[in-house]
């Protein structure tokens, strides 16, 4: 699992958060924890891309609503509301897709495009 530490230390939780720029530091922080664990989580679309043997297989629903049901079920039980969980990982999913579609087509060019 990828280490998620920031060299800049935490400062701040939400309770001990005096002002705004206390609360910016912290979600600037927390920023850039997640992007590294995008690149992270892109790195797979690319293994994905790789893997799979045809293009068709690049999209598949069964898996999404997997993923999209864990997610939320994970989010109840952590604290994140399944209003923000659910939408933001769709919308992820469907980026990740489009940029699978990418990679494959990248690595395997005339492949299985119709």
């Amino acid at each position: 699992m990828t280490d998620t530490a920031d060299p800049d230390t935490r400062r701040h939780t939400a309770q001990s958060a005096q002002t705004m720029a206390d609360v910016r530091f912290e979600i600037d922080r927390l920023d850039r924890a997640l992007v590294r664990l995008l690149v992270e989580r892109q790195s797979f679309m690319d293994a994905a891309a790789r893997i799979k043997g045809t293009r068709k297989s690049v999209h598949d629903r069964a898996r999404i609503e997997d993923v999209v049901s864990k997610v939320v079920a994970e989010a109840r039980k952590q604290g994140l509301s399944p209003a923000i969980a659910e939408p933001v990982w769709r919308t992820l999913i469907d980026r990740c897709i489009a940029y699978e579609f990418e990679a494959f087509d990248a690595l395997k060019p005339g492949l299985d495009k119709a």
